[in-house]
């Protein structure tokens, strides 16, 4: 299992102090050091089942310094796949994978009902 993420980020604390409180092991990545490649994004898009607007840091400083929430809806998928590995501050987080599943964000109800 690999725990993306970006250490500053609190969400990103509490989800790596759920999973060691959980004693659920994991091998951690920093997305700002090793952002997701073209490949990985694709396959985790695919194999999440969700739209790919998730994946988007929303909130992020990036995101809205580009202004995505208007330019987002004219762009093709492969657009929006590419951006995303312009930057891994782009990229919601964190992200955990798995062989068959990937989360997006952290969110403790889901987490808990594919781990626990």
């Amino acid at each position: 299992m690999t725990f993306i993420c970006y250490p500053k980020c609190t969400t990103c604390q509490k989800a790596k102090k759920w999973l060691d409180d959980n004693q659920i092991s994991y091998d951690i990545r920093d997305i700002k050091q090793m952002n997701p490649n073209y490949k990985e994004l694709r396959e985790w898009y695919k194999q999440s089942e969700l739209p790919l607007k998730r994946f988007f840091n929303t909130s992020g400083l990036l995101y809205k310094a580009l202004e995505l929430k208007e330019k987002l809806p004219a762009m093709s998928e492969e657009e929006q796949l590419q951006l995303l590995t312009t930057d891994g501050m782009l990229v919601k987080r964190p992200l955990l994978i798995d062989g068959g599943f990937v989360l997006v964000g952290f969110k403790e109800r889901e987490w808990q009902e594919k781990l626990l």
